[in-house]
């Protein structure tokens, strides 16, 4: 307080106090002006930034316009009666002038805003409702001052004026102007938080659901937000550019004509090297233009509040001071007491509307962020898609765009914090003089102790990251592959894998812990060391030092506010760090190179082709070597150009380079008109079918079902559940590989464009519906005549129908011309089609027949489909279709995604909190709150030894004491250290063995999980449980039990000590402990719903987006890049809509909770002024810094809270899943078949039946059937009639529902599930390979010697590929083996497969990947191999079975026919018409 000291009398010693008439003139009219003119440059920038389209004038704005001219008049008259009196020569102080003169002009600043924001959009102001709040409560003291003197009567009549109209334009303030024109919203969210009471009402009632939410405000939306940050971000490039032409010199362009290759390779270096000192763009100046002019006005708040902090300290030295004094009055105490209730409300308030700014600065950033990249990964090269995998830039989104998010709470804390520090040591000093430097002394020991604990940290979390990463990526492969797991046994080997990561990660888990139990004592201690060096020091020094109440507890509340900002010093600096490395690595991706556009020439070309490629040189990378070399291609318009070749010799290479996705090193490409595009492995959305087909296309009946008639889908969609309105899972899930393909060639054939490119379209699916296809879509009589084709096929049967064939060889064109031409030149393809036709072709007419029997050559590509085999136009849709069919798979789905949801909402059930108390360890438990328990009593010890301490003072009983007082004090505190440090350790040991137990459980069950589980849940849900809520579970939650026992006791004691000081605070603590109950509930209960819905809302962001990745070559064909971008900023918006009320509810608690705290210290107060008589100084400090310290642990608790219940839902969620049903075990120890069973192979069905899961129809029916030992059976039938389901049942994949299965005298279903999976050997339909060496691939138990593994690839015809590579058996497979071709793929699992060598082999189509020579050497290696053991094939192609013993016809899940192949074609029966249609019989 200025009090002047001359006027003390006038202020303090009277019944009448009073502020001396210069205060009143200066300081109190000055104060609003300041900070008005302070706010308004910020506040005008920030306005001009951000037009939100202007308002029309309104009755409110004309009042609230004329009200500020008048004030202007009104101030203004007063200067210039000072005038007037002047010239009548009274002397007038020069402060009638000043003061007159700034009220006036910044009245005029104030109307000049108002009109200002009304042009800007603003409907309701923040800063000038703070302006004109702050004018009343100057305005209030000389008011009452005027009234109690009666002044002369003309002031009196114009600041009363002055007053009134200051009143009004308050309360005018608090209503909201009409919303802009031309926009549309539907609330605002207005400064006040009265807004947020509906919903909280709301909330409370019943969960919120996403119609409840507001719109998000237009300027928060990525419409806005996300071009703004890209336009700062090109102006940033543009500026590197340039400064880099700058650098490189005009003439520094090469010259490519006369350059030797060796020069200009020189050449490029020297420029490369220039590049690097280029400055690259900067992200950050590109983020800080956009989104730093809105921040800087939180900022302008966290100042203020900064300095009112300061505020209270001093109020409570005034009161102590009052409680000494016993004859001052007692209005003086109850203003203090008010006064302190008021700034502590003030800084509440400001401090609100500070981290409100933060927030939305922060969703904003995040926002710009997630569209930037999601805008750039639609545009990058595939080089740069390779450096960045899309897990990683997932990770950009999700992960680092959040830090960002995070940092921008605390970022004003970078220069806040060390002017609190400075602050609060000025005070000190003038407190405690010099010996304040012993306090300050340890605080600065303690920085780089926090420091290097920081340090330690960050390394051990990049350590830990590492391996979560490893873990999850190997769960990952392991559900995606988990059906092989089983069928070969595996889960053993895999499951050690996880353990040994994990066993590591706990490692690092635990260090980390007792790195945060030490640090945790350095911050609790740390206030109290400061406090002891302090004091110790301050009486030792100086035997006239003596410790008074007032300089100790005014202190402490100096220390307490030091407390804060030393303690986020650190932590600012490292999620600094933390967002700088985000930064780099957000700025890497951002500066990728970019496809060229111009690439491809979509002009019309003069040469009248459909399409031209002269002279290409294509490589997948810059540096790459090409892999097209010399490409000539003319593909006339309206033509039908097949291209053939090996597998690998650049067919799809070609396709992309058409597409513009290579990089084009020599050359030029053009196409004529739009382009449609289907690729190899079809890539379908997460929509529904229709949309899938349309693909942003207007829907036109007609054209509708005239595509999905010509792409055989019709009868498809009679089985599909919801016909063409089916949704289709991520990846296309419930559609089989011929489907998906399908669906991709309708998408293509309905876009209506000019070239056609289809790679590879027929190969996933079976030969006739490939024949519907080619003749109603693709070939000379299809829906595409006319239209210029290029078609990618490995199906010899349709060459003679095409116009032109191009046969590629090693990355050339070896020759091209139509099917006569080729056979006549007697070339390489001459030579193949000889090697691979059955007759030989002698003259040209044969080639009629030649197509028929070739049809065996359709080579049937099939990459991870469930099930290829496709419906026949003839099949009756009643028949039950195959278990993938989607009828099944949908409904569980449906039913799963149900139960997801209802296991979260409400309160957490107090069996969950039970749970992981067991986890933990209950007496550990029970220990750990002892442990907190103790720590409080000693805090509250120490603290009320200083109060008596303090009481000396005033007995004057210091001296002979000192030591004794002073030893107590250090004893109590330390004690609480090492306490802090025990609770800490004992929590960490718990959080351990509470992480290791449950992911044990979990992992334990998943891998006992039956197949059917796998097949209705996503993988994401799976895996989500082993990330998100396993980390949760490893970190969040018992930092968060951590901080929740802290705060608890915090206030817990701080209720104790102001009832043992003042008893009758005992009757308010009541009902304020009532209102704050009801505030926490109100708030946990939206809250929690906020959290869920905002969860629930982010993850679609993130599977577009990696769905987005995966098709970009196909959005980017298809011209469908805005489409996205608009899409995935829809999606982004839903997400922050849900989050923007999170942050309202935060600020709406905070003010609650706060207020409920003010209350407090405003108690402690006034019961300390009224029982002044009875109360020592010392008690009365201690209660009222107690209470000043209070508000912030009722606030942290509350949140906590709320976290906790959020954070415990993990355990919930992971017990879920550790609790699902399990199959049968894996060894039943008393029933274990001998060591060399099966010996002979003999194989019996009797009577068996059985279903994919409960309550579904029977797959097979009552088969029985004998297979003698070493027999061959082919097993045939229509898509759907059980082949599949057969082989499962022999591995007990599928349960019998019925009837037995024999081998060798052993009942399968009495053994454990290993023993029986480990003798038989399956080389399954989509070949699955795992992450790791080639070795661990093919023999993860480490069986077999080096020897016998290189003889199974010997057999394989792998030798050559493995024995190239340089690391030979320790060749690495990435993830799914991408860097195998999906032929060399199946190999290896031949070579398993060989590896093995069971008595029983089954071979589920193993060969529709590979090219016709390789299937035959597959082929041939199984029959010399496995001569001796029994076989079962499901077979596509009937060539592969026509030699078997025996063939078995399975229809609709039964019998139709068992015999031998000849026997099957002299019946004439389905066997035969099977035959006949593939040219066989």
């Amino acid at each position: 307080m200025l009090v002047f000291p001359q006027d003390s009398n006038l202020t303090k010693h009277t019944n009448l106090p009073d502020l001396p008439a210069c205060f009143q003139l200066s300081v109190l009219p000055w104060t609003p002006c300041i900070y008005l003119w302070l706010a308004s440059p910020f506040y005008i920038l920030y306005l001009k930034k951000n037009n939100r389209g202007y308002i029309m004038m309104s009755i409110l704005n004309r009042i609230k316009t004329v009200l500020g001219l008048m004030l202007w008049i009104v101030c203004w008259t007063d200067l210039f009666s000072s005038f007037h009196e002047m010239s009548q020569n009274q002397s007038k102080p020069p402060i009638y002038f000043v003061t007159p003169l700034i009220v006036g002009m910044t009245m005029l600043l104030a109307t000049f805003l108002i009109q200002y924001e009304r042009l800007k959009g603003v409907q309701s102001s923040g800063v000038l409702f703070i302006f004109w709040t702050i004018s009343v409560l100057c305005a209030i003291v000389p008011f009452r001052s005027k009234i109690v003197f009666l002044l002369a009567l003309k002031e009196f009549t114009m600041f009363y004026i002055y007053f009134g109209l200051t009143l009004i334009q308050l309360i005018l303030s608090c209503f909201n102007e009409k919303p802009p024109l031309f926009l549309t919203l539907k609330n605002d969210c207005p400064i006040f938080l009265f807004v947020f009471y509906s919903m909280a009402i709301k909330g409370y009632k019943s969960p919120l659901e996403n119609k409840d939410l507001w719109l998000l405000n237009k300027q928060d939306s990525s419409e806005l937000v996300v071009p703004n940050l890209l336009n700062e971000w090109e102006v940033e490039k543009s500026k590197a550019q340039s400064s880099l032409k700058l650098k490189a010199g005009p003439g520094a362009e090469p010259n490519h004509m006369s350059v030797s290759p060796e020069e200009e390779e020189e050449e490029e270096e020297v420029l490369l090297s220039k590049w690097k000192e280029v400055r690259q763009p900067s992200f950050l100046r590109a983020l800080l233009r956009a989104f730093g002019p809105y921040f800087l006005i939180g900022s302008a708040f966290k100042l203020l509040q900064d300095l009112i902090t300061f505020v209270n300290p001093q109020l409570l030295r005034l009161l102590i001071d009052f409680t000494k004094q016993t004859n001052a009055p007692l209005w003086w105490g109850y203003s203090l007491a008010f006064l302190m209730f008021g700034t502590s409300l003030l800084q509440t308030l400001i401090l609100h509307q500070h981290f409100q700014y933060c927030f939305v600065t922060g969703m904003r950033l995040r926002s710009g962020i997630i569209g930037a990249i999601y805008r750039k990964a639609l545009a990058i090269t595939n080089e740069a898609k390779r450096s960045s995998t899309v897990g990683e830039v997932v990770n950009l989104m999700s992960v680092d765009a959040q830090r960002f998010m995070d940092l921008t709470t605390f970022l004003n804390m970078l220069w806040s914090a060390p002017l609190q520090i400075i602050l609060a040591l000025f005070f000190l000093w003038q407190n405690l003089g010099p010996s304040v430097l012993a306090g300050v002394a340890v605080m600065v020991l303690l920085i780089p102790f926090n420091a290097f604990i920081a340090m330690k940290t960050r390394t051990y979390q990049v350590e830990q990251m590492k391996h979560k990463d490893d873990r999850i990526k190997l769960m990952n492969e392991i559900l995606n592959g988990i059906k092989v797991l089983k069928l070969y046994a595996w889960e053993v080997s895999f499951k050690e894998k996880i353990l040994q990561i994990r066993q590591k990660e706990l490692t690092v888990l635990r260090k980390t812990a007792y790195l945060s139990a030490l640090s945790t004592m350095a911050w609790t201690s740390a206030p109290f060391m400061v406090a002891l060096t302090t004091f110790a020091v301050y009486v030792t020094v100086d035997e006239k030092n003596v410790l008074d109440a007032e300089k100790a507890f005014v202190s402490l509340s100096l220390f307490n506010i030091l407390r804060f900002p030393l303690n986020m010093l650190p932590q600012v600096i490292s999620s600094i760090v933390q967002a700088s490395v985000s930064l780099k690595r957000i700025q890497d991706f951002l500066s990728h190179d970019e496809l060229d556009p111009e690439s491809v020439d979509r002009r019309n070309n003069a040469s009248g082709n459909g399409a031209d490629v002269i002279n290409g040189t294509f490589s997948w990378a810059k540096q790459d070597q090409a892999t097209l070399d010399n490409i000539n291609v003319m593909v006339p318009q309206g033509s039908l150009l097949a291209v053939v070749g090996h597998v690998g010799c650049g067919k799809t290479s070609l396709v992309s380079a058409l597409l513009g996705e290579m990089e084009k090193q020599e050359g030029q490409i053009s196409i004529r008109g739009s382009v449609a595009y289907v690729p190899q492995q079809a890539w379908i959305q997460n929509a529904t079918l229709r949309d899938n087909i349309l693909f942003g296309r207007p829907y036109v009946e007609q054209r509708y079902r005239c595509v999905l008639e010509a792409c055989a889908l019709t009868p498809d969609l009679e089985v599909l559940p919801g016909g063409d309105q089916t949704e289709i899972g991520e990846k296309g899930i419930n559609l089989s590989g011929g489907q998906r393909q399908r669906v991709s060639l309708a998408r293509a054939l309905y876009s209506e464009a000019d070239v056609y490119l289809l790679d590879d379209p027929l190969s996933a699916v079976d030969a006739h519906v490939a024949k519907h296809i080619f003749d109603n879509v693709i070939g000379p009589e299809g829906a595409l005549k006319g239209k210029t084709r290029i078609l990618v096929t490995h199906g010899i049967s349709f060459l003679p129908q095409v116009d032109n064939i191009l046969v590629m060889v090693d990355g050339r064109v070896s020759e091209m011309g139509s099917y006569q031409d080729l056979l006549k030149q007697n070339g390489a393809f001459a030579e193949f089609l000889r090697n691979y036709s059955l007759e030989d072709i002698i003259e040209d007419d044969e080639s009629v027949r030649l197509s028929s029997v070739c049809c065996r050559q359709m080579s049937i590509m099939s990459n991870d489909l469930e099930n290829p085999k496709k419906m026949s136009r003839r099949r009756r849709c009643s028949e039950r279709k195959h278990p993938e069919s989607p009828t099944e798979k949908k409904e569980p789905k449906l039913e799963k995604l149900i139960q997801a949801e209802t296991a979260e909402t409400g309160r957490v059930k107090f069996k969950v909190y039970w749970e992981y108390a067991k986890a933990v360890g209950p007496f550990l438990s029970l220990f750990i709150c002892f442990l907190y328990g103790c720590q409080s009593a000693a805090s509250i010890g120490a603290n009320f030894w200083l109060s008596e301490w303090t009481n000396d003072a005033q007995h004057n009983r210091t001296q002979d004491q000192v030591s004794m007082r002073v030893g107590v004090y250090a004893a109590l505190g330390i004690s609480q250290g090492v306490l802090v440090m025990f609770s800490s350790f004992t929590l960490a040991l718990g959080k351990i063995q509470a992480a290791r137990k449950l992911h044990q459980t979990l992992l334990d069950n998943k891998f006992h999980t039956p197949q059917s589980f796998f097949d209705t849940t996503p993988i994401g849900r799976i895996i989500n449980r082993f990330s998100k809520d396993i980390y949760v579970i490893d970190e969040v939650l018992p930092s968060t039990i951590l901080m929740f026992l802290g705060t608890f006791f915090a206030s817990l004691s701080t209720m104790i000590v102001i009832i043992c000081s003042t008893p009758i605070f005992a009757l308010v603590i009541g009902p304020l402990a009532l209102i704050y109950f009801f505030v926490q509930r109100f708030y946990v209960a939206t809250s929690r719903q906020l959290k869920r819905l905002e969860s629930v809302s982010r993850s679609p962001i993130y599977s577009h987006f990696s769905e987005t990745i995966t098709g970009t070559s196909v959005i980017r064909a298809y011209g469908r890049n805005a489409a996205f971008v608009l899409m995935s900023d829809m999606k982004v918006d839903e997400n922050q809509k849900s989050y923007y009320p999170g942050i309202v509810s935060n600020r709406w608690l905070g003010v609650r909770i706060e207020f409920i705290g003010n209350c407090i210290v405003l108690f402690a107060a006034l019961l300390a002024v009224i029982g002044k008589d009875k109360l020592s100084p010392g008690l009365v400090g201690l209660s009222v810094s107690y209470a000043l310290q209070v508000t912030m642990s009722l606030n942290w608790m509350v949140r906590m809270t709320s976290d906790l219940e959020s954070n415990i839902v993990a355990v919930e969620r992971v017990k879920e899943y550790s609790e699902t049903q399990t199959e049968a075990p894996w060894i039943v120890t008393d029933k274990q078949p001998p060591p060399d069973w099966p010996p002979k192979g003999n194989v019996e069905f009797a009577d068996y039946s059985v279903r994919y899961r409960e309550g579904l129809d029977l797959v097979l029916r009552n088969i029985s059937l004998k297979v003698e030992g070493g027999e061959k059976i082919g097993i045939v039938g229509r898509t759907g009639a059980g082949k599949s389901s057969m082989t499962l049942c022999l591995f007990r994949l599928l349960e019998a529902a019925d009837g037995e299965i024999v081998i060798d005298e052993v009942k399968i279903s009495e053994i454990g599930l290993h023993d029986l999976r480990s003798k038989l050997t399956i080389i399954p339909q989509e070949p699955v390979l795992f992450s790791g060496t080639l070795r661990m691939n093919l023999d993860p138990f480490e069986k077999y010697s080096d020897e016998e593994v290189w003889k199974a690839l010997e057999l394989s015809h792998l030798k050559r590929f493995v024995s190239n590579q340089t690391s030979k058996l320790d060749l690495e497979c990435c993830e799914g083996g991408e860097n195998l071709s999906v032929g060399q793929r199946q190999l290896v699992c031949l070579a398993r497969a060989l590896l093995r060598k069971t008595r029983i082999l089954v071979l589920d189509e193993a060969t529709a990947a590979v090219d016709l020579e390789t299937d035959d050497l597959i082929q041939s290696t199984i029959r010399t191999q496995f001569e001796d053991c029994t076989v079962f094939t499901i077979a596509h192609r009937l060539n592969t079975i026509m030699d078997y013993t025996r063939v078995l016809v399975l229809d609709k899940g039964q019998i139709a026919e068992f015999d031998t192949p000849t026997n099957l074609i002299a019946q004439k029966g389905i066997f035969y018409g099977m035959a006949k249609d593939a040219g066989l019989a």
